[in-house]
């Protein structure tokens, strides 16, 4: 899920539901909720303690903190890879992008059946919502800590959103380079004890991951009221999101390839297929997860 999420186009929430812990993850999120919060304040009596901690052990902690390393370890290496990758070679990433988003649709639209109306209704307006929003489109927006804070509402609510791409939002809203290149330059800092640049890029990071709380604790709860009352139509909603987000990996190939011979597309289709076999081999281990 860190992959996907450093990855402009890919959503993590697109692998948590090829692997069969999308709901979970979900409702674990989900957990987390104001009485919680509440309990915190009474740990200096006994039972406010037994209270608060009852309620933790209710928590599907385990799994959240075993999820959270590993999307905190992707996004720290793989961050680094693709600021070379799509710099260097532009049209290879995204064709393997594309291969990975497609088969991870025809995998997924296998568990729904578009065969009523309402489906039919979701289907179409995830595909037409994402294929728009994946449109070419770039925003000019300065690097403050308050469009900061709200580049990570909105890309961590894109971002378990499967099909919708936080890392692309990121784009569109002119602050992926910004944050991608904190949070390298954070983990540099931390490497090298410079304490300036601890506080100076600390303090962006700080920003966006205040921003991507709220989301996370607001989207979620949306999500989850939509599972719980009309799972069909939202799993295709959800399935569909990432047919048109197809656009997007589509666009930046064929904007990045100058001429298409053949011995230009043999390796686009070969980056394409391994992303797709990516995907295939993830679902075919997972299969009992699901």
């Amino acid at each position: 899920m860190g992959t996907a999420d450093a990855v402009p186009g890919v959503s993590g929430g697109t692998i948590a539901l090829i692997a069969g812990i999308y709901e979970r993850l979900i409702a674990a999120i989900t957990d987390f909720d104001v009485d919680l919060l509440r309990s915190l304040l009474g740990v200096h009596t006994a039972d406010g303690r037994a209270e608060f901690l009852g309620r933790v052990r209710a928590l599907d902690l385990a799994f959240l903190v075993s999820l959270g390393l590993g999307v905190a370890t992707a996004l720290i290496t793989v961050s680094r890879v693709l600021e070379v990758a799509l710099v260097e070679y532009t049209a290879l990433t995204f064709a393997f992008f594309f291969g990975l988003i497609a088969a991870s649709a025809v995998v997924l639209y296998g568990e729904v059946h578009v065969n009523t109306p309402r489906r039919v209704a979701a289907a179409v307006f995830g595909f037409v919502f994402a294929f728009v929003l994946t449109g070419e489109v770039t925003a000019i927006l300065p690097n403050t800590p308050l469009v900061v804070f709200l580049a990570g509402v909105v890309a961590i609510s894109a971002m378990i959103l499967p099909g919708i791409s936080g890392s692309f939002l990121l784009l569109v809203l002119g602050q992926y380079e910004y944050v991608v290149r904190s949070l390298r330059q954070f983990t540099d800092a931390v490497v090298a004890f410079d304490a300036s640049a601890l506080v100076a890029d600390g303090s962006v990071l700080a920003s966006f991951a205040a921003g991507a709380v709220v989301g996370l604790l607001t989207i979620s709860r949306v999500i989850e009221w939509a599972l719980e009352h009309y799972r069909p139509a939202t799993l295709t909603f959800l399935v569909s999101l990432m047919v048109g987000a197809l656009r997007l990996p589509a666009e930046r190939v064929l904007g990045a390839t100058p001429e298409f011979t053949p011995a230009v597309v043999a390796p686009l289709v070969l980056a394409a297929v391994v992303g797709a076999g990516a995907v295939l081999a993830l679902d075919h281990f997972t299969e009992d997860l699901l």
